[in-house]
């Protein structure tokens, strides 16, 4: 089970940086007037806009920006704390991952009702959006599953060595 959830860990890791960084880089474009930003990171949403047929990022429609806002205010901090958990293996880990999947799933489900009932999204934008869904549901499964155990100094033996005085007996 621990390589399970180590795979998945690794697999997350790698979706939580990417879609970290496209937030700060494109999403927060689609809010902030466009005064706000350099011409080259302007031209990087263009491109995307127009390298993947996305009519959401071109029409902006009110309930797209929105969810764009719950992703900057609310899941973005938690795919940080996403990603500092992952890498120092941080107890509260499993809670994080379970609010970030179920606030981003509840995302994809109203963005791919949209894509899907409007019939405006190309299939490379159905193929972008698709996958951002079966990584929503990996994140609820991940922080529904146990953490990996932790190495103990055992030596793999079962057992472990008290160090210090015994509970039961008073220290003088």
């Amino acid at each position: 089970m621990d390589a399970l959830v180590k795979t998945i860990d690794a697999i997350l890791f790698v979706m939580f940086a990417i879609t970290a960084v496209n937030a700060v880089l494109i999403d927060v474009q689609l809010c902030l007037p466009a005064s706000f930003f350099s011409s080259s990171l302007a031209e990087l949403k263009n491109w995307y806009v127009r390298e993947f047929e996305d009519y959401l990022g071109k029409e902006k429609p009110h309930f797209f920006l929105g969810l764009i806002w719950v992703e900057l205010v609310f899941q973005w901090p938690l795919l940080v704390a996403n990603l500092y958990g992952i890498w120092a293996a941080k107890p509260w880990y499993n809670t994080t991952c379970l609010a970030y999947g179920a606030s981003f799933f509840t995302t994809m489900g109203a963005i791919l009702a949209e894509l899907i009932g409007s019939g405006k999204a190309s299939n490379k934008m159905l193929k972008l959006y698709y996958p951002a869904m079966g990584f929503a549901l990996l994140a609820i499964l991940r922080g529904l599953l146990p953490p990996p155990s932790a190495t103990s100094s055992t030596g793999g033996r079962g057992t472990t060595k008290r160090v210090g005085p015994p509970k039961n007996k008073k220290m003088i």
